[in-house]
């Protein structure tokens, strides 16, 4: 097919530095793929960020477009799953990382990695859950199989972040009882807007304490943070609790005992929604699209433009974002 130009934020590597410019590309450029995808929005994870700004550990090799989130219209399809018009989903896997991802008006990738949009979801819903949503998705799919809502009080760490808001929201559509930690004073409104029944100061989570147990207070959580954060979690579940944790922005240590798991019985279940098998992803987004759909979703985003990546891409990296950002890539 005829070549396609477009705009798409490109990553270089300068002078032992990294640069971050909007610049015009061709399709030619794009990696092989069975499916060239024209992308009508994206998102904003710290993953991204962490792309953006030249971090080795999530892509190896500049100048890369980033962008782990993609959702858009099949323009050019070797697959016969897909046909040209058909409305997709593209999240995880190796996009946006060592592959042209999301931060491009077009994407090139293989069939496995795309996901038919489901009934009852707009591309732009789509995109305000992301991968962050999905994750938080596939937190309390998990959770959910070990802790029901009568068992008691689910805490949420990083309440505020795209993961940890969209979890508050999955939640209480499924009749938890949720507790939020946050570091964030001025969001509380926003917190109890999301189903939150009590919120924690960040700080009573991050004070060291030597005891090998707390106080049994809660009946499971989901910790978007690690660290010291996830520590106290395990210290202070009840018998049969369970965690499930999917982040390290606090830190990649965790320095704890035995004692919460052959005490008391708990369980730590880590997630990851990167290599999420497809099977599992399609069920997973069909849920995320009917009986789960959060009915404040679209109280969770902020909209903007594929030239304000940059500032926003700094307010993620301080920790200032909230909920869910979203990339208009027509705009």
């Amino acid at each position: 097919m005829k070549a396609i130009q477009f705009k798409a934020l490109v990553v270089e590597e300068v002078d032992g530095g990294f640069t971050q410019s909007i610049q015009t590309l061709s399709t030619d450029q794009l990696p092989a793929g069975d499916v060239l995808v024209k992308v009508h929005y994206s998102s904003i994870n710290y993953k991204d960020a962490l792309s953006s700004t030249g971090n080795k550990g999530v892509t190896k090799n500049y100048p890369h477009t980033p962008g782990i989130d993609a959702a858009g219209t099949i323009e050019y399809s070797e697959s016969g799953l897909f046909q040209p018009g058909d409305e997709v989903i593209v999240t995880g896997f190796d996009l946006g990382m060592n592959t042209a991802g999301g931060y491009g008006q077009y994407i090139r990738v293989p069939a496995e990695w795309v996901v038919r949009l489901p009934e009852g979801l707009s591309l732009k819903e789509s995109m305000i859950i992301g991968t962050a949503g999905f994750t938080a998705g596939i937190s309390v799919l998990r959770l959910s199989e070990l802790v029901k809502p009568a068992d008691g009080k689910i805490l949420v760490s990083g309440a505020t972040g795209g993961v940890g808001s969209v979890s508050l929201a999955l939640l209480t559509k499924l009749g938890y009882q949720t507790v939020s930690i946050t570091g964030k004073e001025s969001e509380h409104e926003f917190l109890k807007s999301l189903g939150s029944t009590e919120i924690i100061s960040r700080d009573e989570f991050l004070l060291p304490d030597k005891r090998p147990l707390l106080s049994a207070q809660y009946a499971g959580a989901i910790d978007t943070v690690g660290g010291p954060v996830l520590e106290n979690i395990l210290k202070a579940l009840r018998p049969l609790g369970a965690v499930t944790t999917c982040g390290s922005v606090s830190s990649t240590q965790l320095n704890t005992t035995v004692f919460p798991f052959i005490l008391r019985g708990n369980t730590l279940i880590g997630i990851s929604a990167q290599n999420y098998p497809t099977p599992l992803r399609k069920n997973l987004w069909e849920k995320l699209a009917t009986a789960w759909k959060p009915s404040n979703l679209l109280d969770l985003y902020t909209e903007i433009k594929l030239t304000d990546l940059k500032s926003q891409i700094e307010q993620i990296l301080g920790g200032k974002l909230k909920g869910r950002t979203i990339v208009n890539m027509l705009d």
